[in-house]
C-alpha cells in the first residue's frame, strides 16, 4: 500500500475513528513491550540451608553462657594468684595470665597442655626445690591427688593403692557421688584405717 493511499484512508476517518485507531496502536505496543519485559531472564534468590536440613539460628539468638573456672597459680611466677578462665583453657594459659614463669623455674613438672579445673591450684617450682607433681587433667590440686578427679591410673600411684583398690575409689564415687571428706574414704571396700593414714596427706577432696 503506497504512502498517498494511507494517507488518503487516514483524512477519511472521523477524528473519533483517528483517536479510536491511535489508542489502540497505544495498547498494542504497550502489551508488546509488557511481553518483552516479562521474556528477559531474572536473578532468582537461593536459600542456604546448612547441611542436615536444619536452618540456621537467627543471628539474634542467646549464646550459651560460658562455664568460669577459678584457678589459683602459685609458685614462681611472676604474678600469683587466683584468675578467672574460661572453659578449656590450659595450664599454660594460666601460667601466661600470672605473667609467665620466672627465671628458673621447673616447667618441666607440670603438664602444660592439661586441661584447667575450677577450684584447682597450678604450682610451679623453681630449681633447688622439690617439684611438685605433675597436674594430670586436674587430678592433683597443690601437690594432693583429687580423689574426685583422679583416674584409676593416677589413684594407683599412692602407697598401698592398687588396681583394684583404685577402681572400688572410682566405683564408689560414681555411684554414690563426689566424696564430701577424706575420711569417707574409710566406706571404699579395701580401705581400712592403715591404709587411709598412709595417704592421707597425699590426698584431696
Amino acid at each position: 500500500m503506497s504512502e498517498g493511499s494511507i494517507r488518503e484512508r487516514l483524512s477519511a476517518l472521523s477524528r473519533g475513528e483517528l483517536v479510536g485507531l491511535v489508542a489502540l496502536l497505544a495498547v498494542t505496543i504497550g502489551g508488546a513491550g509488557l511481553w518483552y519485559v516479562r521474556s528477559l531472564p531474572r536473578p532468582v534468590e537461593v536459600s542456604t540451608v546448612p547441611s542436615g536440613g536444619i536452618a540456621a539460628a537467627p543471628a539474634s539468638a542467646t549464646p550459651s553462657p560460658e562455664i568460669i573456672v577459678l584457678v589459683d597459680v602459685a609458685g614462681w611466677v611472676r604474678h600469683p594468684g587466683v584468675y578467672e578462665f574460661t572453659e578449656g583453657a590450659r595450664v599454660i594459659d594460666a601460667i601466661d595470665a600470672a605473667g609467665g614463669a620466672r627465671p628458673g623455674a621447673v616447667l618441666e613438672a607440670l603438664n602444660l597442655a592439661a586441661l584447667l579445673v575450677d577450684g584447682t591450684q597450678v604450682l610451679v617450682s623453681r630449681e633447688g626445690e622439690t617439684p611438685a607433681p605433675p597436674v594430670l587433667g586436674g587430678a592433683v590440686v597443690g601437690g594432693l591427688i583429687n580423689v574426685n578427679t583422679a583416674t584409676a591410673t593416677e589413684l594407683e600411684e599412692l602407697p598401698g593403692v592398687g588396681e583394684v583398690i583404685a577402681q572400688a575409689i572410682v566405683d564408689y564415687r560414681t555411684e554414690n557421688g563426689p566424696f564430701t571428706s577424706v575420711d569417707q574414704l574409710l566406706d571404699v571396700s579395701g580401705i581400712g584405717d592403715a591404709t587411709l593414714e598412709d595417704i592421707r596427706d597425699m590426698v584431696t577432696v
